[in-house]
C-alpha cells in the first residue's frame, strides 16, 4: 500500500510540474514576449482553458501530502512556513490577475494585472525550486542556501522554456515559431524532472514515514476511485482546447 501511494504522490507532483508548468511559464514570459496589449491578450487566451485543470493537480497533491505523509508536513513543511505563505500569495496574485485584468477598461489597469500575473508566476516557479531543495536537504536547512537558489532558478528557467514551447503550439500570433507536439512533451518532461529527481532521492524516507496501513486503506477506498475521473477531465480539456479550436481566439480569461 505504501508503494501505491508513493506512486500516486509522484504522479501528482510530476503531473503538476508538467501541466501547470507551462501556464506559469507563459506568465513568466509575458513581460518578454507580450510587447503589446494584444500580444499579452493572446498569451493569456492561450493558457486560459488549462489553468484551472492544472490547479486541480495541486489540490490533489496537497491532499495526498497531508493524508499520506503527515511526518513530512510536521518535520519539514512547518519550517518552510514563510515560503509556503509566499507561494500561496503568489498563487492568489497570479489568479487574481487572470480574472481581473479585463474586468475594467483602461491600459493602466491591464498593465497592472499583467504585471501581477508575471510576479505571481515568478513567485510560484522560484518557490517550487526552493521547496524542492528544502525537502531534499531535510529539516533545519534554509531554502535560501546557494544550491536552493540555483534550483529555484533552474525550475523557473524550465517552466519558462515549457511555456515558450507551449505557445508555439497555439495559433500564429500567440508567440514565437510553431513547434511540433513532441517538443511540448520534451519540455514537459524536463519541467517535471527536478521533482522526479527529488522524489527518487527521498523515496526511502517517504516510504518509511507513510501513514499507517489502516489510514492508507481508508484513503484508497475514498480517493482512488475518483482518479480516473480527474484523468478523464484532463483529457477532455486537452481534446477540447487543442490548437486550431475557435476558443484559441478568445482574447482573455473568463
Amino acid at each position: 500500500m505504501e508503494l501505491i501511494w508513493f506512486a500516486v504522490f509522484a504522479l501528482l507532483l510530476a503531473g503538476y510540474f508538467a501541466l501547470e508548468g507551462f501556464d506559469l511559464g507563459v506568465g513568466l514570459l509575458m513581460p518578454v514576449l507580450g510587447r503589446t496589449q494584444e500580444g499579452r491578450d493572446r498569451m493569456v487566451a492561450a493558457m486560459a482553458p488549462f489553468v484551472l485543470a492544472g490547479e486541480v493537480w495541486l489540490v490533489a497533491l496537497a491532499g495526498t501530502l497531508f493524508g499520506v505523509y503527515p511526518a513530512l508536513e510536521g518535520e519539514i513543511l512547518f519550517g518552510l512556513y514563510p515560503l509556503v505563505v509566499a507561494m500561496l500569495l503568489g498563487w492568489v496574485v497570479r489568479d487574481a490577475g487572470l480574472w481581473f485584468r479585463r474586468r475594467l477598461d483602461g491600459a493602466a489597469w491591464r498593465r497592472f494585472w499583467d504585471l501581477m500575473i508575471a510576479l505571481g508566476s515568478l513567485t510560484l516557479s522560484f518557490g517550487w525550486g526552493l521547496a524542492l531543495y528544502a525537502v531534499a536537504a531535510g529539516p533545519g536547512v534554509s531554502p535560501l542556501h546557494p544550491v536552493g537558489l540555483l534550483l529555484g532558478a533552474l525550475v523557473t528557467g524550465l517552466f519558462a522554456w515549457h511555456g515558450w514551447t507551449f505557445l508555439g503550439r497555439r495559433p500564429p500570433g500567440a508567440a514565437g515559431v510553431p513547434r511540433p507536439g513532441r517538443d511540448l512533451l520534451v519540455s514537459g518532461a524536463l519541467a517535471a524532472l527536478p521533482a522526479v529527481v527529488v522524489l527518487a532521492g527521498g523515496a526511502p524516507y517517504l516510504l518509511e514515514h507513510s501513514a499507517p496501513s489502516s489510514t492508507l486503506s481508508v484513503l484508497s477506498v475514498m480517493v482512488l476511485p475518483f482518479a480516473p475521473v480527474m484523468v478523464a477531465a484532463q483529457v477532455w480539456v486537452w481534446r477540447t482546447f487543442h490548437p486550431g479550436k475557435g476558443t484559441d481566439r478568445i482574447p482573455s480569461f473568463f
